[in-house]
C-alpha cells in the first residue's frame, strides 16, 4: 500500500457539509496526483455505489468507495471532518472518511490489501490514533500500516505542536522507528540503521529509548498499555499461567509429575481465557466449543464484506466461540474447507448478494442478515446463531436471500411482494428476448405460414429458405415455451430460496397445460413459495434434517401445489386469462390509445423499475398466444420505452449547457441505448434531476404509447429496438410515435431546465448587494 495513499491524499481538515462534498473534496486530491482521470464520471460511480447502500459505519466512519473505469491505479484519500458528516450510519455522523478508488480491473492484490484495511477500520486504536495525529505524513503511514497505532498515539501531542508538519521542535527530520516491539513499543534503532520503519516524530524514538533504558518493569508497563481496554480476564489467566510455570521450576523435586499436573492446569488456564470464563464449555478443558461458519458479501466487494468478517471473528473470540469466515469480496473468494462446514454448529451469512454455493450450508440454523448488520451487531448475530442451534431450529433456506427475497425486517408485504415477482421476471426475461427474436427472425425468413410447418427434426433441406425460417421458428418456440415454468419456479425461488425451484417450476407447466397463462405463473410462483416456507417451518428430527432440502421438501410442496392448480384454482384462472385475451383482441378506438397512454406511462415512471417491468411483462405474455391486440400492446411497450434514454440524447445535443459534463458523455451513449429499447440509459438523468427528468419522459413516453395504438403499430418480437424494424407493423408510423414522444420529452427537459437556471440567477442577482447606478451621457 506505499503508493496507494501518501501525505497529499490526506486532509485533516475536510471542510464539507455532506458527503458529495467530501467525496468531490478527496476526489480532487486524486485527479491532481493523477490517479483518477474525470472528476465527474467518477463521483457518478460513487454515487452510484453509495445509492446501493449507504456507507456509514458505526464509530463515526464514513468509506464511500467504488469500482470506476476513471482511475488509474488503486487509490486512498483519507479525510478528518471535525464537523461530522452524514454517511447514513446508525449512531450519527462520521468524522474519518476513507475515499477508496479501485480500477474496473483492479488486480486480487490490490483488493487484497484494501480488504486488510477495511479489517483495521473495526480497530479502535487504530481509529484512536488516526483522530489524534496532527500529521498528514503520519495518518498516510497509518493507513498504509507503516506505523502501529500505540506508537501514534505517544507522538499525537508532539504533532499537534508541530503544527502537523511531522518534525520535531527543532525543525529537523523526523527519526526513523523500528517496528513495534510486541509490547507495543517500538526499540530504539540509530539513524541509518538498515531495514528500520518509515519515519515517525522524534518524540515517539525518545519515549522508545527511554523504555528500553528502564528495563523489565518499563516493558511490563508498556505491555499493559498496549494492552488498555483488553480482556481482564485474559490478563488474569496470563498471570495464573506464569505463576504456575514459576511453581514447577521451583519444585524440581517433584519433576516426575510436574510437567503432567503443570500441563493440564495450563490447558485448563488456557481453556479458561480462550472462552472468556462463559459460555459453553467453560472451566472444562474437555468441553467441544460452538463453531460458526459464516459468508460475507457486498455489492463492490472491497471494504463491508472485510469489515463484517473482522466483526464476526472478533465478536466470536469474545464469546468463545470458533468462528470461520468466508470472504466473497471482489478478487474472488476461497471456499470454507468442506470439514470445517460440515463440523460447524451454526451459520452467519452476512451479505447483500446472494451467496455462492449456498447450498453447502443447508441443514444447519442460519442468521440470515444484510452485510451492515454483521458490522454493526456481530455479537448480537453470534448469540442469535447460539440461541438457534440450541433450539433445534433449521432455517437454511427457510429465508428467502436480500436481494431477491422478503428483504430485511420492517419491510411491508407490498414490498416483500414486488421483490419476489421481480426475481421471476429478471430470470424470465433472457428466454423472453432468445426465443422471441427467434421467433420474429422466422416469421421475417419464412413468412406466416412457417406456424404450420413440420419438425425440421423430420423434415429439413439445406437449401430451402423455408426450412430455415421453421428451424428460428421451432427454437424460438421452444424457448418461449420455458417463459411461464421459469417465472413460477424463480418467484418461489425468490421467496424460498433453492427449495422452491422444484414445485415453482411444476406449478408454472401446469398453468400452461391447464391454458392458465402468466396468471397462473404467477400464482403458482406464490403458491409454490408459500407451501414451502410453511414446510420449513415444521420441526424435525435431526437425522431428518439432511434430507429435507433434497427429498421431502421436493415431493410434498410438488404434490400440494399440483393439486391445487389442477383441481381448485387452476379453471378460474384459465378463465380469468381467457377473459384478458378477449379484452385485448376487442380493443380499439379511444380503450386502445388510452391503454397505450397507461402503458407509455409505466414504462416511463422508473426506468426499468418495477412498474417498467410489470408493463413488459403484460406485453410478454400475450406473446405467448399473439393476437391482433397483443402484438399491438408489445409494440406501444417497446416504442414507449425507447423514448426517454433517446430524449435525454436529444437534450444534451441540443442545450448541452444545460447538463454537465458528465451527463453530456452519457448523453451519447444514450442514443445507443435508446435506438436498442435499453430503457435504464436515462437513469443517470434521473438520478441527478428526477423532478425534471421522470414528469417529461412519462409525457412523451405516453403521447408515444398513444400514437402507437392509435396507427394500431404491432410488434412480434419482445426487444431489439431499431434493430427489429423489418418485424414492426406500419413501421414508418412506428418511428413517427418514437420520435414525437421524443421531442416532446427533450422539449419538456431543456424547459424545465431553463426555468430552474433562469431562476437561480434571479435568485443570486437579489441576494447580491445593491450596486451604485452609472448613468451614462447620452
Amino acid at each position: 500500500m506505499s503508493d496507494m495513499i501518501t501525505a497529499d491524499l490526506v486532509d485533516l481538515d475536510l471542510a464539507a457539509a455532506t458527503k458529495e462534498e467530501a467525496a468531490r473534496s478527496l476526489a480532487r486530491r486524486m485527479v491532481a496526483l493523477g490517479r483518477v482521470t474525470d472528476l465527474e464520471g467518477f463521483l457518478a460511480d460513487v454515487a452510484a455505489r453509495e445509492a446501493q447502500m449507504p456507507t456509514g459505519l458505526d464509530g463515526g466512519i464514513g468509506i464511500p468507495h467504488c469500482r470506476s473505469a476513471h482511475v488509474s491505479e488503486p487509490t486512498l484519500a483519507f479525510g478528518r471532518a471535525p464537523g461530522g458528516i452524514d454517511f447514513g450510519a446508525p449512531d450519527g455522523p462520521a468524522d474519518l472518511v476513507f475515499l477508496i478508488a479501485a480500477p474496473s480491473g483492479a488486480d486480487d492484490a490490490h483488493l487484497t490489501i484494501l480488504s486488510a484495511l477495511a479489517r483495521r477500520l473495526t480497530d479502535t486504536g487504530f481509529t484512536t490514533a488516526l483522530r489524534g495525529t496532527a500529521s498528514a505524513t503520519t495518518a498516510a503511514a497509518l493507513v498504509r500500516g507503516d506505523v502501529e497505532p500505540s506508537a501514534v498515539q505517544a507522538t499525537g501531542p508532539a504533532d499537534a505542536a508541530n503544527g502537523g508538519r511531522g518534525e520535531s521542535s527543532g525543525g529537523e527530520p523526523p527519526t526513523s522507528a523500528a517496528p513495534a516491539a510486541p509490547g507495543g513499543v517500538g526499540a530504539a534503532v540509530p539513524a541509518g540503521t538498515a531495514g528500520h520503519e518509515p519515519a515517525v516524530s522524534e518524540p515517539a524514538v525518545s519515549a522508545t529509548s527511554e523504555a528500553v533504558a528502564t528495563g523489565a518493569e518499563t516493558s511490563t508497563t508498556a505491555k499493559s498499555s498496549h494492552r488498555k481496554g483488553g480482556d481482564e480476564k485474559s490478563r488474569a489467566a496470563e498471570s495464573e499461567l506464569a505463576r504456575a510455570e514459576a511453581a514447577q521450576a521451583e519444585t524440581p523435586e517433584n519433576e516426575a509429575e510436574a510437567p503432567r499436573a503443570g500441563t493440564a492446569e495450563n490447558e485448563a488456564v488456557k481453556n479458561e481465557a480462550a472462552e472468556g470464563g462463559d459460555g459453553p464449555g467453560a472451566g472444562e478443558p474437555s468441553a467441544r466449543p460452538f463453531r460458526i461458519v459464516a459468508v460475507t458479501s457486498c455489492p463492490t466487494g472491497i471494504a463491508h464484506t472485510y469489515m463484517a468478517a473482522e466483526a464476526i471473528e472478533r465478536a466470536g473470540q469474545e464469546a468463545g466461540v470458533e468462528v470461520a469466515v468466508e470472504t466473497q469480496g471482489s478478487a474472488g473468494f476461497t471456499r470454507l474447507d468442506p470439514g470445517v462446514v460440515a463440523a460447524a454448529d451454526a451459520v452467519i451469512f452476512a451479505h447483500d448478494v446472494p451467496v455462492r454455493d449456498k447450498e453447502r450450508f443447508a441443514g444447519k440454523p442460519v442468521v440470515d442478515v444484510g452485510v451492515k448488520a454483521g458490522i454493526n451487531r456481530a455479537a448480537e448475530l453470534v448469540t442469535e446463531a447460539r440461541d438457534k442451534a440450541a433450539r433445534g431450529e433449521v432455517t437454511a433456506a427457510a429465508r428467502p436471500t436480500p436481494v431477491e427475497g422478503a428483504g430485511e425486517p420492517g419491510e411491508g408485504y407490498g414490498t416483500r411482494l414486488r421483490k419476489w415477482l421481480m426475481s421471476g421476471v429478471s430470470y424470465m426475461i433472457p428466454f423472453v428476448a432468445a426465443g422471441g427474436l427467434l421467433i420474429a427472425l422466422g416469421f421475417a425468413v419464412g413468412g406466416y405460414e412457417i406456424t404450420g410447418a413440420k419438425s425440421v427434426a423430420d423434415v429439413f433441406v439445406w437449401s430451402d429458405q423455408s426450412s430455415w425460417a421453421a428451424l428460428l421458428f421451432q427454437i424460438g418456440g421452444l424457448a418461449f415455451s420455458f417463459l411461464i415454468p421459469v417465472l413460477a419456479g424463480y418467484i418461489a425461488y425468490g421467496m424460498a430460496d433453492r427449495p422452491g425451484l422444484v414445485p415453482g417450476f411444476v406449478g408454472g407447466a401446469i398453468a400452461i397445460t391447464i391454458k392458465a397463462g402468466f396468471l397462473g405463473g404467477l400464482v403458482a410462483g406464490l403458491l409454490a413459495g408459500a407451501v414451502v416456507l410453511a414446510i420449513q417451518k415444521v420441526r424435525v428430527p435431526a437425522v431428518l434434517r439432511g434430507i429435507m432440502p433434497v427429498v421431502v421438501i421436493p415431493l410434498i410442496s410438488s404434490a400440494v401445489v399440483g393439486f391445487l392448480m389442477f383441481l381448485v384454482i387452476g379453471k378460474p384462472l384459465a378463465s380469468l386469462q381467457q377473459a384478458l385475451t378477449d379484452w385485448l383482441n376487442g380493443l380499439s378506438g379511444a380503450n386502445a390509445v388510452i391503454l397505450g397512454a397507461v402503458l407509455g406511462l409505466m414504462m416511463c415512471f422508473d426506468l426499468g423499475g418495477p412498474l417498467n417491468k410489470v408493463a413488459y411483462t403484460f406485453a410478454v405474455g400475450g406473446l405467448a398466444s399473439p393476437t391482433e391486440g397483443s402484438l399491438k400492446v408489445m409494440a406501444a411497450v417497446m416504442a414507449a420505452g425507447m423514448v426517454p434514454p433517446l430524449a435525454m440524447a436529444l437534450a444534451t445535443t441540443v442545450r448541452g449547457r444545460l447538463f454537465s459534463k458528465a451527463e453530456r458523455e452519457n448523453g451519447k451513449a444514450a442514443w445507443v441505448l435508446g435506438a436498442s429499447f435499453i430503457t435504464e440509459g436515462a437513469i443517470p438523468f434521473a438520478a441527478a434531476d428526477p423532478l425534471r427528468v421522470i414528469p417529461s419522459v412519462m409525457a412523451g413516453g405516453a403521447v408515444t404509447g398513444a400514437l402507437s395504438m392509435a396507427f394500431e403499430c404491432t410488434l412480434r418480437a419482445p426487444h431489439g429496438g431499431i434493430f427489429v424494424v423489418p418485424l414492426i407493423g406500419n413501421a414508418f408510423l412506428y418511428l413517427l410515435a418514437i420520435a414525437a414522444g421524443t421531442v416532446i420529452s427533450a422539449a419538456l427537459v431543456i424547459l424545465l431546465k431553463g426555468l430552474r437556471r433562469a431562476s437561480g440567477a434571479s435568485a443570486a442577482t437579489a441576494a447580491a448587494p445593491d450596486e451604485p447606478k452609472v448613468v451614462a451621457a447620452v
